[in-house]
Formats: structure tokens, C-alpha cells, sequence
């Protein structure tokens, strides 16, 4: 298995290697404390040696689940918010044809997402779309009360069982919940949904690698062995036996946090491949809720280039230097496609004749890398394989390893997330609900 490679050499205008070196011991005690779970968040350290850990058994019921759905569907929707459908979006997004769900007979279900919003147009639209097909439903909540997923799972259920029925409907629903509590394990259990477990010790946004991600990517059509291969690859290689010049999360926690303290607040996460759009959206959440928090953190954002160089490419050029980039490069491509001959060259592209699409692609990033070193912005680069399920595994848990190191590093917990609660407590205030008395009068009075 090919593993991914990071490049560092264009921090070091910012950032000495002898500060960086400097951080080793830091990064290494921050990542032997995932392992001992003596510092804060140790109650949710279970997806450190998940990949390593699941078993033969897990593997075959997730498979077996996803056939069943799969024999039963055109359309499954993933309904879940957060770390509850990123992961798994991320992946599907990464490893599945683009155009796949616009073809009338396809080997895989399309997979839609329900419950990440409260948009009632597209609540609408999606249950419009939903009544000409056969569809099954992945719900996951941890508790069943999370107010979007609620909505989402109320009125699905309803159309599906509706259309086909509720003992047909029971066989199109899969609950991903608490093992023993909840709204939504009291009401699987009643209905004798199938059911997996989120484990109580792993969060939302390092769930990918649980049933709350590999159902949604083996329905997918995806090879789930795979996927966890390579981030059990990861998994040893960045491992607390692992010294710090040869593993990768710590250097990468190391340098984000030195680049950090130097006034680089903010990083973009770059990608030159379109299918990698919902790794950075899961990237995203992962960062901001492990590190924002007590007014600290580096504010992660994430740019589809070439697409947004013609957008944002003017800000990150010549704009404020509170900025960093992490480049994630794809080495090579599955398919090959390469540019014709035109005998009237109008557009000025015969000098292209013959090459790859990809040949363009690698100069547009080596050149927009330079430009952007050259104009004041520290760079690294992870330079991954291909987009197979064994890089992308790798990359999850290299991101995930790398994002505790650094939430330790930082000074807080990485593994909980109270500034999420705020506006949900507002919410429930303004629409009244019951036990909210107190908190709606408050309001109130404020607005």
C-alpha cells in the first residue's frame, strides 16, 4: 500500500526547523496522552485504535445491512447533521462516479443526505422527488431529538410508510444510535428496526470509521475493507512508538501550531480534484469544533481550486497575511483524458495538443503554489496516491491523529464542543418549547 507523503519545505521562511524540532517532544507526550486518555476529553478517545480494532464480525453485518438495502432501494437517504453525515458524504463524494446518480439503471443506490438543515424548500423538493422511487432511510442520532435530523426522520418516515406500507417500511430503515437510550433507540427497538451502535466514545466528527460512516459507504458500493486498511496503515504509523521525524500527524500538529503563534490564524484547506469538496467540508468540522474554543484556534476554511482562484484567488494572493495553506495533491488520476488538435485554434490551445488534462492541472497547482508562496503564504502539501478507498483512509485518520496532537498542543480539549449548545438553547426559547419558560420570557425581553 502506497502511503501519503507530506512536503514542508515552504514553512520554513516562517518557521525554522529548529522550531519545529523544537515541538517534538510536546507533539510526541500530546500523542502518547491518546493513548493513556490523562488529559481532558478521555472519555472519548475510542477512535484512536478504532481501525486496528474492528472486527471480522462488525465488518460482515455492516455488508450484509447494505446489501439488504441495496436490493430494496434506488434511493437511500442519509439522514444525520454534523459528523453524523460528513464522513460519510466525504467519502462517497470522493470515491463515487460524479455523474453516476443521473443514470436511469445504476449498480449502486443514489445516496441523499436529509437532516444537516432546516430548509423547508428542500424538505419539500426531496419528498417530492422521493414519492416516483423506491427509497430506504439511514437515520442517525445519537439521542433522536437533535432538532434537524428529527424533522428530517418525522416526515420521511411518514412519506415511506406511507408508499410502501409500515412492515415494508421496517425493513427500509436503519437506525445508528445509542445502545441503550434515546428517542430513537426506544422507538427501534418498538418498530424492530436494524440497528448499529454509535460507540459511546467516539464523537460525531470521528465517527467516519463506525457504522455512522461505513453503512452510508458500503450502500454506496464502496469497499469498506479498504477504507479501513489504510487508516489502520495510519494507524501504526503514526502509532506513540512512532518518533517524531517519521510521524506525520505530530509534524503536521507541530508546524499548524508554530504557524499559529507566529499570527497565521487561519487555514485553507486546497484541493485541485472537485470530488474532494465534502473531505474539506468534513476537515472543516473536525478543526472548528476540536480547536475553536476558549478564543483560541486557527479558523479552518477551504477552497475547489482552479475553480475558486477565479474567486477567492485574488484575497489569498494580496490579501490580509493571517493565512496558511495545506495542499492536498491527488499524484495520480483514474482515468486519462487528453486534449485534441483543433486546425482552427481559435482558442489558442493547440500548444496543449496531446497532453493530459492532468498535465494542466499539476502546472495550475505547482504555479498557484509558487504564487502564493512568493506572496507571503506558508504552504504544505500532502500528496496522496490516487483517490482509491486506501488513501482516503489514510488521510482520515491522518487528520484525525493530527487534529488531537494538535488540540493538546493548543491547550484545549479537542474532544467536546459546548459553544454548539448556545444556539440551540435560543432556538428553543423563540419557538417556546415546553421546559423553556424561563429561557423564552428572557429572550423576549432582550429582542
Amino acid at each position: 500500500m502506497d502511503s501519503i507523503k507530506m512536503n514542508i519545505q515552504h514553512v520554513y521562511d516562517w518557521v525554522e526547523e529548529k522550531d519545529i524540532l523544537k515541538q517534538s517532544a510536546n507533539a510526541i507526550a500530546c500523542n502518547q496522552a491518546l493513548y493513556d486518555g490523562d488529559r481532558a476529553g478521555n472519555d472519548f478517545l475510542g477512535w484512536v485504535k478504532l481501525p486496528s480494532s474492528i472486527t471480522e464480525e462488525q465488518l460482515r453485518d455492516i455488508e450484509q445491512t447494505s446489501i439488504e438495502l441495496r436490493s430494496r432501494c434506488d434511493v437511500v437517504v442519509v439522514i444525520g447533521i454534523g459528523g453524523s453525515y460528513l464522513g460519510a458524504r466525504a467519502v462517497i463524494d470522493a470515491l463515487s462516479n460524479s455523474f453516476d446518480w443521473l443514470l436511469e439503471k445504476r449498480e449502486n443506490p443514489v445516496i441523499l443526505y436529509a437532516g444537516n438543515n432546516i430548509g423547508e424548500d428542500y424538505l419539500y423538493e426531496l419528498k417530492k422527488y422521493l414519492d416516483k422511487k423506491s427509497f430506504g432511510i439511514i437515520n442517525i442520532s445519537k439521542s433522536g431529538t437533535t432538532t434537524e435530523p428529527a424533522i428530517a426522520f418525522r416526515l420521511l418516515k411518514e412519506l415511506l410508510e406511507e408508499k410502501v406500507g409500515k412492515d415494508e417500511a421496517r425493513k427500509r430503515i436503519v437506525a445508528i444510535t445509542d445502545a441503550s437510550r434515546g428517542a430513537l433507540r426506544t422507538l427501534a427497538t418498538r418498530e424492530n428496526y436494524k440497528t448499529f451502535v454509535i460507540p459511546d466514545d467516539v464523537g460525531g466528527r470521528y465517527s467516519v470509521l463506525t457504522p455512522v460512516g461505513l453503512l452510508p459507504i458500503a450502500v454506496a458500493g464502496i469497499n469498506i475493507r479498504k477504507l479501513v486498511a489504510g487508516a489502520a496503515n495510519m494507524e501504526e504509523a503514526s502509532g506513540p512508538k512512532v518518533s517524531f521525524e517519521y510521524n506525520l500527524p505530530a509534524i503536521y500538529a507541530a508546524i499548524r501550531n508554530e504557524l499559529y503563534k507566529r499570527g497565521k490564524k487561519i487555514e485553507i484547506l486546497v484541493n485541485y480534484h472537485p470530488k474532494l469538496h465534502y473531505f474539506a467540508e468534513w476537515w472543516k468540522q473536525l478543526y472548528g469544533e476540536s480547536e475553536g474554543k476558549e478564543n483560541k484556534g486557527i479558523f479552518p476554511a477551504a477552497v475547489d481550486f482552479t475553480t475558486d482562484l477565479h474567486s477567492m484567488g485574488q484575497w489569498i494572493q494580496e490579501g490580509e497575511r493571517t493565512i496558511f495553506e495545506t495542499v492536498i495533491s491527488v499524484k495520480e488520476p483514474n482515468h486519462k483524458v487528453e486534449i485534441p488538435h483543433d486546425d482552427d485554434n481559435l482558442d489558442g490551445l493547440n500548444y496543449l495538443k496531446d497532453k493530459r488534462v492532468d498535465e494542466v492541472n499539476k502546472m495550475a497547482e505547482l504555479g498557484t503554489r509558487i504564487a502564493h508562496i512568493d506572496g507571503g503564504v506558508p504552504n504544505l502539501l500532502i500528496e496522496i496516491p490516487e483517490l482509491d478507498e486506501e488513501s482516503i483512509g489514510q488521510m482520515i485518520y491522518f487528520f484525525e491523529k493530527a487534529c488531537g496532537i494538535s488540540g493538546y498542543m493548543l491547550g484545549v480539549n479537542p474532544f467536546d464542543q459546548p459553544g454548539v449548545e448556545a444556539y440551540k438553547k435560543n432556538m428553543f426559547a423563540l419557538l417556546e418549547k415546553p421546559g423553556y419558560e424561563e429561557a423564552t420570557k428572557a429572550i423576549k425581553e432582550k429582542l
